[in-house]
């Protein structure tokens, strides 16, 4: 199973946004896949992170860390009930819903471990991947 950290980032938000996820390694992080969007928020960076986490990964499987909690609970607790209900919800239409059901079928399809992790609080790979999804937002390839 990889291990995966992941994060997004838009600024201004909405703006152009960046996102990242980095394997990690006998302690060591490399990025290993980067991306970006001319307009977008944090919140599409981030789930559009833990998509292209779990597409790398795979059938080999992922353990994602994540400062998204509101991601955590849309693949957990929220998206369950909105896909029993036809991708709808009691008080109004669900946002980023092209992100929601493509998440969420990858999470259901593939092996993956979810960790949230306190953002910004000196966690030296959350710190790294903030680093690269910034670096992502402005145009940094790896």
């Amino acid at each position: 199973m990889k291990i995966l950290w992941t994060d997004g980032s838009a600024s201004p938000n909405p703006g152009p946004g960046g996102f990242a996820v980095l394997e990690i390694d006998e302690n060591t992080a490399k990025p290993v896949v980067l991306g970006r969007e001319d307009d977008t928020t944090n919140i599409r960076m981030e789930g559009s992170a833990m998509i292209a986490a779990i597409k790398y990964a795979g059938n080999e499987g992922c353990e994602i860390h994540s400062d998204s909690e509101f991601w955590i609970n849309v693949l957990t607790k929220w998206a369950p009930k909105w896909k029993a209900n036809g991708w709808k919800k009691q008080t109004g239409p669900i946002k980023n819903l092209d992100l929601v059901q493509e998440l969420y079928e990858l999470y259901c399809d593939y092996p993956v471990k979810l960790i949230w992790v306190r953002g910004h609080m000196g966690a030296r790979f959350n710190e790294l991947a903030d680093e690269w999804a910034n670096r992502a937002r402005t145009g940094e390839t790896i």
